[in-house]
């Protein structure tokens, strides 16, 4: 039993997973303890599905029993939802999961049983008695039950009757034609109509098909086809041909690839700074019946090749593959007796090959996202870390300082600059500069002023200094603030700049001088770094100047009216906010805070003012 601290570490772990999943279809295994799956599910989008069992106001007392049973989730992502159910079938029958039966409403999984009589009958049960007859599943999904009975319906007309059809009692005549054989979905072997050997040959090419051998039941169809078509016999052939249509069909909806593809096995690989990712698929008649990735921490910096090497190797003697062919996404410097190595260019073992590239891809991700989850300040300084290799920087910006400028037409002038510190804003730092010392709309003299009046206080009180300064703005505002920086203050400290679209977006990053556009990919967790970096000192320099400037306009408004002191103006500034506001405001709001007489006295004056 895990005691009340052991269980939360390991939900929190769980819920890491969880919050990490991708929106994607795919199947999911829920482990124990032992590393025994106990549960397979498919979805068409893993993260909203799994989230699911741990909505506690939606447990059930069976999903409160199986979450407290799950110590690790695994996941495979597949391209159509399709791929999830072929693959969720085939795992369930690989590990009949405990908890796929105790979930699924109290009952086993339907199979499809072939019966054991002389005319044997198909049909689904959910029970398996030995006595001689044969059982596909159980289907963990009906709908591909119910799919694979209604493409035998359609192709073989079987009887469906509980007649004790032996040969003694259909010689005898003790049975005749009923309304299934009239409507054409019997063939009354009842009566004789249909041969013993006819009807056996319908029950082998089923169960082919309940095999997954559809290909096999395909070129039966086709050269029985081709062959009454050269008989002229075009009418039957043409009954052939319906027949071969909805079982191709059927196979395009229910195989990853060919099911000519067979015992194959397929390797792909990931890696970073610290971890190799592996992905093994295992092909049998074009489904995939193993899938697992798997991760190697790299120590004496090895390459991808010995690495996937490695990779084959364990997965290979882990399942027990004797699989004749191996397909790779490069060349490797590697034989095994009697073993083919494949890098496909097209075709179906490429996209096998792009399905096995998909998954390592994604569980890369995923882990990177997980232990981001598990220790956010990893995170960050593996970011800061990618900053400093960009940029080829001496050290890590831990310390990060951005400015910026603004006004309108030049009036109320201000700037601003925001300081993040590991990655995180550390607003108690921000600071906020009127300029003092430019007249008119300079952007670059105000840069100036404020660069050296930050950076010359900071050294005359001792303090740290930034690892990296980044200007909102570009070529023009990294020189002004290069000049201050070496040229007046003699200081060493790297300058980038971040340029925006004419949408005002995010758009590039500067470095160096000249400066030169260094490539970062939007959507990557560095680039939203940046971003936030210019938003928030956009947003505090605008904060700041529109305070300043409401300032400015209700002093210059609102100090000039008769019967309007301190208190009466804190007091309307504090409802209204802005003298706008005020102007719009009927006279009995007015009143209300300040009295009649002088709130028609304020909104005369207001109104003069227009």
């Amino acid at each position: 039993m895990r005691n009340k601290e052991e269980d939360s570490k390991r939900m929190d772990y769980l819920m890491g997973i969880v919050h990490n999943l991708p929106e994607l279809p795919g199947v999911y295994q829920y482990r124990n303890e032992e590393g025994t799956i106990i549960y397979v599910g498919k979805a068409k989008n893993l993260k909203r599905r799994v989230s699911s069992y741990f909505n506690k106001n939606q447990q059930s007392a069976k999903t409160r029993m199986l979450v407290s049973k799950i110590e690790d989730i695994r996941y495979i992502v597949v391209k159509t939802e399709e791929d999830a159910l072929l693959l969720e079938n085939n795992l369930i029958k690989r590990y009949k999961p405990k908890y796929n039966v105790l979930l699924k409403d109290d009952k086993t999984y339907p199979s499809i049983c072939v019966s054991n009589e002389y005319f044997p009958r198909i049909f689904k049960t959910r029970r398996i008695i030995k006595n001689g007859s044969t059982y596909f599943g159980p289907y963990s999904h009906p709908q591909s039950m119910y799919a694979a009975l209604e493409l035998i319906k359609k192709i073989y007309p079987l009887r469906t009757c509980r007649l004790n059809l032996t040969p003694e009692n259909i010689q005898a005549g003790k049975f005749k034609e009923c309304l299934e054989y009239h409507i054409g979905n019997c063939k009354a072997p009842c009566t004789g109509r249909q041969s013993h050997e006819a009807y056996a040959k319908d029950i082998d090419e089923i169960k082919d098909i309940l095999k997954g051998e559809t290909q096999v039941v395909s070129d039966i169809l086709r050269d029985e086809m081709l062959q009454l078509a050269q008989e002229l016999r075009f009418e039957e052939a043409q009954v052939i041909k319906d027949r071969y249509d909805l079982i191709e069909n059927y196979r395009a909806k229910s195989e990853v690839v060919n099911s000519t593809i067979h015992n194959v096995d397929v390797f792909s690989i990931e890696m970073d700074d610290k971890s190799a990712y592996v992905n093994y698929l295992h092909i049998v008649k074009g489904s995939i019946n193993q899938a697992f990735t798997f991760e190697y921490k790299i120590r004496m910096n090895e390459t991808k090749e010995e690495i996937l090497q490695l990779g084959i190797i364990e997965m290979r003697e882990r399942y027990q593959s004797t699989s004749k062919e191996i397909i790779v996404p490069f060349e490797l410097d590697m034989e095994m007796a009697g073993v083919t190595f494949t890098i496909p260019q097209r075709g179906e073992k490429k996209h096998l090959l792009d399905l096995s590239i998909m998954n390592v891809k994604q569980y890369k991700v995923d882990r990177l996202k997980q232990a981001d989850k598990l220790n956010p300040e990893q995170k960050k300084v593996r970011i800061l870390t990618e900053i400093k290799e960009q940029l080829h920087m001496e050290r890590m910006p831990a310390h990060i300082e951005c400015f910026d400028n603004s006004n309108i037409q030049g009036s109320d002038p201000v700037a601003a600059c925001v300081v993040f510190k590991m990655g995180k804003p550390s607003k108690k730092e921000y600071r906020k500069y009127n300029i003092k010392t430019v007249t008119g709309p300079d952007d670059y003299a105000s840069m100036k002023e404020v660069v050296f009046r930050r950076y010359s206080r900071l050294m005359d009180e001792g303090q740290p200094l930034p690892d990296l300064i980044i200007t909102d703005g570009g070529k023009g505002q990294m020189e002004v603030v290069r000049e201050i920086i070496e040229d007046v203050l003699h200081l060493n400290i790297p300058i980038a700049g971040l340029a925006k679209d004419n949408r005002h977006r995010t758009n590039e990053l500067l470095y160096g001088f000249p400066p030169q556009v260094i490539g970062v990919k939007q959507s990557t967790p560095l680039f939203h770094l940046l971003e936030q970096i210019q938003d928030e000192v956009h947003r505090f320099a605008i904060t700041f100047h529109r305070e300043k400037r409401s300032k400015r306009q209700i002093s210059s408004v609102l100090d000039n009216i008769a019967g309007i002191g301190p208190k009466r103006k804190e007091e309307l500034l504090k409802v209204f906010k802005t003298v706008a506001r005020i102007k719009k405001a009927s006279e009995e709001e007015i009143a209300k805070i300040i009295g009649p007489s002088a709130a028609q006295n304020l909104l005369k004056a207001l109104n003069s003012e227009i």
